[in-house]
């Protein structure tokens, strides 16, 4: 398995809005296992990005599809940027 968690960071004062764009965009992912955002309660503008995949040419393949593509279009004008990006090896868990 493949994984990633991030933080990213909205624009100030557009967090909730990307938020709303991120999960509207959430549609089938081939490989995916688990794909989860949440608000960072520390940071005012962070969400974090958890995600797991069967392999990690299925996140790299997902990045190809037309729903991933319309969301980080429409997503794009409210990122200031990311400051955290870990890539991992899952070996189990609930869900997994």
């Amino acid at each position: 398995m493949y994984g990633l968690i991030g933080r990213m960071i909205a624009t100030p004062g557009k967090r909730e809005e990307l938020l709303d764009i991120m999960l509207e965009g959430i549609d089938f992912m081939p490989g995916c296992i688990s794909y989860v955002i949440a608000r960072d309660p520390a940071h005012a503008e962070g969400i974090w990005i958890t995600e797991v995949w069967d392999s990690a040419e299925s996140h790299k393949a997902s990045l190809g599809l037309p729903s991933v593509q319309a969301t980080i279009a429409r997503a794009r004008p409210l990122i200031a940027g990311f400051d955290s990006r870990s890539e991992t090896e899952p070996v189990g868990g609930i869900g997994l």
